[in-house]
């Protein structure tokens, strides 16, 4: 009876050992190879992989103890897709909570007001964050790609600001996102238009805007610049603006606008087409 008794007492114990220091295990940081590691878990990512992960990426910690603990939480399979940084301090505990909860490490692109597409694409482009994916793309196949009406043109149709997004995300992602975004503003801005107005459509109102943008930098401007061009739209006169006319002319602009320029026919020069905005 004795002897069962010491047998029994050893047990509880030797759990309570291992209780305790398991307990110790999952508040204390964990120790890096440098100040901070980063992991990117793709969707699909196994618990084991994801512990396996950590561990390569520097997490010097035994990648069984960290797949034990995401198992053993009843959380493995709650685990989020994302990029995930952890600094000094960081716990087996914390580094779990981060994961379920998606909190995710985010990178920023900024489109500046008053971009080209063009330009607006390259910035894009450079991003070593993003999931470059249109690459290739031609401006009707990416337009269909973000889903916007078949045969709309792109100039214009990307509200500038900055996005933040996870790192590996697609760069349609960001297109599509900005996409939206304009076409909310140019929905309210269209319901707030004056009874009176000479814009036909919303698309004319984004292409005075983006003009009138062109025309003068200062904010406190625009208002009189538009009033003048509306008034000439009113009567049927030309815009006669050199913003659109530079536009036309493309990577061939070389910062200097010549007479010719201004006096070659073509779908952007404002002083040669009339009542109307060029398109």
């Amino acid at each position: 009876m004795k002897f069962l008794r010491r047998c029994l007492l050893l047990v509880v114990l030797a759990v309570l050992v291992v209780g305790g220091g398991a307990l110790w295990w999952l508040q204390a940081p964990l120790q890096l190879a440098s100040d901070s590691v980063e992991v990117s878990i793709e969707p699909g990512t196994s618990p084991r992989e994801v512990a396996n992960q950590w561990a390569q990426a520097g997490v010097q910690s035994n990648s069984f103890l960290l797949y034990e603990w995401f198992r053993w939480s009843g959380q493995a399979r709650k685990i989020r897709a994302g990029t995930y940084q952890i600094g000094a301090g960081a716990t087996p505990r914390s580094l779990l909570d981060k994961m379920v909860r998606g909190d995710e490490v985010l990178a920023t692109v900024r489109l500046i007001d008053g971009w080209t597409f063009r330009q607006f694409r390259a910035e894009l482009a450079k991003s070593p964050d993003l999931k470059q994916t249109t690459l290739n793309m031609g401006e009707a196949e990416l337009m269909a790609t973000i889903g916007a009406p078949a045969g709309q043109a792109a100039e214009g149709r990307f509200f500038p600001d900055t996005y933040a997004f996870s790192k590996g995300a697609s760069d349609v992602a960001v297109l599509r996102r900005a996409y939206r975004a304009m076409q909310r503003q140019l929905e309210a801005a269209w319901a707030e238009r004056a009874p009176d107005t000479p814009l036909k459509t919303i698309d004319d109102a984004l292409k005075l805007a983006s003009i009138v943008e062109k025309e003068t930098g200062a904010a406190a401007e625009r208002g009189l610049v538009a009033g003048v061009f509306v008034n000439r739209l009113r009567v049927g006169m030309p815009l006669q603006t050199d913003p659109t006319v530079i536009y036309g002319l493309g990577t061939a602009f070389d910062g200097n606008l010549r007479k010719r320029d201004l006096q070659t026919d073509g779908p952007y020069n404002s002083y040669l087409r009339a009542p109307s905005i060029p398109c």
